[in-house]
């Protein structure tokens, strides 16, 4: 096991410049050595720390396989990719950037529908008029299936979405859509709006850490890199205990 702290940032994108620009704060440097494409890199002046660069996806799964210490990484990823979340990663530290939330939007000519309450009558409505299931296209069907349980909806069928989910409405493979939406514009622009309680996750980029490999070179690390990007000393204090157990 390396005795190096092993940290993933995302490897492109607003996310990755957001982390870097977070980590400069910090007067942490990155160098990438081979530039923009390369997937290895360090902080200069930190020889003890190695740097990946992966997608924001790839740090979630690979942070419950142990093969990283630390990734940032949105927390609708590790709610979307990790299997019970809460006990298997740790949310080391909100860094407060990349705040987005994970929301059901249902067309606007809906006028009938103002909150998450009104959806059951529309499932069974639409079962019963159409003889199918009420459609809901999404890139999250774990944080899907998770919400609509709790509340106690059934009979729908998750539509899997790889390209823009807010269209799917529009060119007919879903009814509604659960996606993540910071603004609310691209909702709009797509003629579909947000519901009152249809709020399933607030995300922003955090840094978390597995459970795992925690030796006491990476512990000790750990303090040094905590202590620089937070000053609440009992959270990082906490933190500590956790990982040494």
């Amino acid at each position: 096991m390396s005795r190096n702290l092993i940290l993933a940032i995302p490897n492109k994108g607003r996310l990755q410049k957001q982390t870097v620009d977070f980590l400069k704060e910090y007067g942490l440097e990155i160098d990438r050595g081979r530039g923009d494409r390369g997937y290895i890199g360090k902080l200069i002046g930190y020889d003890n720390i190695d740097l990946i660069f992966l997608s924001p996806k790839e740090i979630s799964l690979e942070l419950t396989k142990g093969s990283i210490d630390l990734g940032v990484t949105g927390l609708d990823l590790i709610n979307e990719n990790v299997l019970f979340p809460d006990m298997n990663i740790l949310n080391t530290l909100e860094l407060g950037f990349g705040e987005a939330d994970v929301v059901v939007a249902v067309p606007i000519t809906w006028i009938d529908v103002t909150s998450i309450n009104d959806l059951e009558d529309i499932i069974y409505d639409f079962r019963l008029s159409t003889g199918k299931r009420l459609r809901i296209a999404t890139k999250y069907p774990n944080i899907s299936r998770n919400f609509f349980e709790k509340i106690g909806l059934s009979d729908y069928l998750l539509v899997d979405s790889h390209g823009a989910t807010e269209g799917a409405p529009s060119y007919g493979s879903s009814e509604i859509i659960i996606d993540i939406t910071s603004t609310g514009s691209t909702l709009a622009a797509n003629q579909l709006k947000r519901i009152e309680s249809g709020t399933i996750l607030k995300s922003q980029a955090c840094l978390f850490s597995g459970l795992t490999n925690w030796s006491e070179d990476k512990i000790v690390t750990m303090s040094n890199l905590l202590t620089l990007l937070c000053s609440d000393k009992t959270h990082i204090s906490k933190i500590l205990n956790l990982l040494k157990k």
